[in-house]
């Protein structure tokens, strides 16, 4: 009974409130479709910028660049947090070629994030194909050892959803040289991690785990094209040898920087609502998709907030994360200085699934937070939002979780997101620019209604139900 008491009076102040709300949402969604800023902070980004891998100048002068581009918007308060980041550098352009009765095919590869060099001559030996680094057991030391374990499993092309297809086979990337190290293999090559047949090798972070440093293998992907001209000449020619050649390195960890601009709260200062994506990318493509459209995006929130006369009850923070792409360790840090200042965060928001258009949101918080939320569906629908799904958040407010946060991710439409993800052709010319737009507003529309009604917490549930 009370807490029907409860939800009654909250349904009640959104409905009555629901034609200012429609306004408000209006006016964001003009403001950014008329006088947006998101696709040309990306522009800067991608062209004059471009790849901003962890540790490197591109990376430090992304810092600066959207440090000062905040303290332009008048926040009130903009800075820079301190975290130390792995520093991996891809050296030369990597070169591959497998023969085959006497031929040389040249293939399309790239070193995996982390990985060691090959030899300085290079690394040539006999190929085993697997479907996943877990089939290795099943082959056995007497089978690979010795030998490149090439790793052939495709993104599930059923699945409607991207993202679960790439978490599907995202391990044995990350996981393979590690596992196929353990049988004596000298190296692991594996196909890339897109949804298209292209000649785009897409990178992405890899690990050795606790594998001492003497054991360790290279580690490449390669494109989807050529992945599948080799396990075909594999068929063929069972003793066919493969080469490939890389001179990355990793070096010392290095300090950079999170980026952070705050609007403080009129009412509640002291309650946090934090929206961000990752400042850092891979250095193939310029990283317009992964994640310069998020944090173009989220920098836009707080623009918007301001150009639509909207002062928060609550503060809303800009974050813009550093190392999501091999490390995570912004997101980690920015939490810990959190718990440590004893910040209370309410909400959290990423945009780390690329410009294409917003289709909604995917939620992490309990279910009285969840129907809160749900309610506010109806005020979407004119802009075709209308994915509202419990789900997985995002990889760097992740850390911030408990059991009084809500958690969002803003879900664009992803069928056309692993095309580009971790690839060369990632690159600005490949984002759309009204569509970057629709989801800055999305995402600001969301922040607006969760700072002017609140979620509910755990702790309030409980003395509801009490």
């Amino acid at each position: 009974m009370k807490i029907r008491l409860l939800l009654v009076p909250i349904f009640l102040y959104s409905f009555c409130n629901a034609q200012t709300d429609q306004d408000i949402l209006k006016t964001i969604y003009k403001t950014s479709l008329t006088n947006g800023m998101s696709y040309q902070w990306l522009d800067y980004l991608s062209n004059t910028i471009g790849g901003r891998l962890s540790g490197s100048t591109n990376a430090e002068l992304a810092v600066q660049y959207t440090k000062k581009e905040l303290e332009k918007l008048g926040l009130d308060k903009v800075w820079l947090q301190p975290v130390m980041v792995p520093k991996w550098v891809r050296g030369e352009k990597e070169m591959a070629y497998f023969t085959t009765s006497g031929e040389l095919k040249k293939v399309n590869i790239c070193a995996l994030g982390g990985s060691i060099a090959t030899p300085e001559n290079g690394l040539k030996a006999k190929v085993i194909e697997v479907g996943s680094y877990e089939d290795l057991e099943s082959l056995g030391e007497a089978k690979v050892k010795g030998k490149i374990v090439f790793i052939n499993r495709a993104l599930q092309p059923d699945l409607i959803n991207t993202f679960e297809a790439y978490g599907g086979c995202s391990t044995e990337r990350y996981r393979g040289a590690a596992e196929a190290a353990k049988y004596g293999a000298v190296g692991t090559i594996v196909r890339s991690l897109s949804s298209r047949q292209d000649d785009y090798p897409h990178t992405g972070s890899m690990s050795y785990g606790d594998l001492p440093v003497k054991k360790r293998i290279p580690s490449a992907a390669i494109s989807t094209n050529d992945a599948v001209k080799l396990s075909e000449a594999l068929k063929r020619d069972k003793d066919l040898e493969f080469f490939f050649e890389m001179s990355c390195q990793q070096f010392d960890d290095v300090e950079s920087y999170n980026v952070i601009g705050e609007i403080t709260g009129s009412e509640f200062p002291n309650e946090y609502i934090a929206v961000g994506g990752h400042l850092d990318s891979w250095d193939l493509g310029d990283g317009a998709h992964d994640d310069g459209a998020g944090v173009v995006q989220s920098m836009d929130v707080l623009r918007m907030l301001k150009e639509s006369g909207i002062q928060p009850k609550r503060s809303i923070r800009v974050v813009l994360f550093m190392n999501e792409e091999n490390g995570l360790r912004g997101g980690r840090k920015y939490a810990e200085v959190a718990k440590e200042k004893g910040e209370k965060h309410v909400f959290a928001l990423e945009s780390d699934a690329g410009g294409f258009t917003p289709r909604g949101f995917s939620f992490d918080g309990n279910d009285l937070m969840l129907k809160k939320i749900d309610a506010w569906r109806p005020l979407f629908k004119p802009y075709l939002i209308h994915f509202f799904e419990k789900g997985y958040s995002g990889a760097d407010i992740g850390p911030l979780k408990n059991d009084n946060i809500l958690l969002a991710g803003l879900r664009p439409d992803s069928q056309r997101y692993f095309d580009h993800h971790h690839a060369t052709n990632d690159t600005f010319e490949h984002v759309n620019k009204r569509e970057l737009e629709l989801g800055a507003a999305t995402m600001t529309a969301l922040v607006y209604l969760v700072d002017k009604y609140g979620v509910e917490t755990s702790l309030e549930m409980k003395e509801i139900k009490d």
